[in-house]
């Protein structure tokens, strides 16, 4: 792919679709990009291609903002997903996503895990793949089974993804109560069918799985914070 200065471009970026921006931006700064598949990719999402090449563009953002290679690395996606600053301690809660959004496990996330796992969120994704996901955010050690201290390092850590701050007892509180309703067979531990029916009883608890403006990607760029709104009164788990 050659070089081909701006001056010569008729049609901004602006003018042109996501597709042919990307590629007209990647020529006009002498860089040769290939572009993804994008049909591929939304095969099995609920975005359409046109959405995932929008995405795309995030993508590139995001993936550049630290290391620029192209691949979003853990510092980048707390940057760009939670607004965490880059002196901030880790946070349990936003290594947990990462590291389900890095679903080959190498320590960065390549395009199509990027939309993959963010089309969980899509509020037309059917309601078993976002309590699976859920599931496997808590299930912190893989095992198969969402274990009480599991649980209680998960609230703990999204109160202060939240920034809330209430007592050591209450924390119990609903740990316990969330073990006394999902815990049906009492062996101590919730195992996925458990958590199934736990989730259809209580659909609060996947409130935060569904982010609305992801069927509007083409309409606006949002920001794509992943936030927990958690108030004390509305505490999931």
């Amino acid at each position: 792919m050659g070089c081909l200065p701006t001056k010569h471009v008729r049609d901004s970026p602006r003018s042109l679709g996501s597709h042919e921006a990307v590629a007209v931006a990647a020529e006009s700064s002498c860089e040769k990009v290939d572009l993804p598949d994008f049909l591929n990719i939304a095969t099995g999402t609920p975005f359409t291609v046109s959405e995932v090449e929008a995405l795309y563009d995030l993508f590139r953002k995001i993936s550049n903002s630290v290391i620029k290679d192209g691949l979003i690395h853990k510092e980048e996606f707390h940057l760009a997903l939670f607004r965490s600053k880059s002196k901030k301690k880790q946070n349990l809660f936003g290594d947990r996503v990462f590291d389900l959004f890095d679903e080959k496990g190498n320590g960065v996330i390549e395009f199509g895990e990027f939309v993959r796992s963010l089309s969980v969120f899509h509020p037309d994704t059917p309601e078993e793949q976002k309590a699976a996901f859920a599931f496997r955010l808590y299930d912190l050690r893989q095992t198969g089974f969402i274990e009480r201290h599991e649980l209680k390092e998960m609230v703990l850590a999204l109160l202060d993804e939240s920034n809330l701050d209430i007592t050591s007892d209450a924390v119990e509180m609903i740990v316990d109560t969330t073990f006394d309703q999902a815990d049906a067979n009492g062996d101590g531990r919730i195992d996925q069918e458990e958590w199934n029916v736990f989730t259809k009883d209580n659909p609060y608890v996947l409130r935060n799985m569904s982010l609305p403006y992801l069927k509007d990607i083409t309409m606006i760029f949002p920001s794509f914070v992943i936030h927990s709104e958690v108030s004390g009164a509305d505490m999931f788990v």
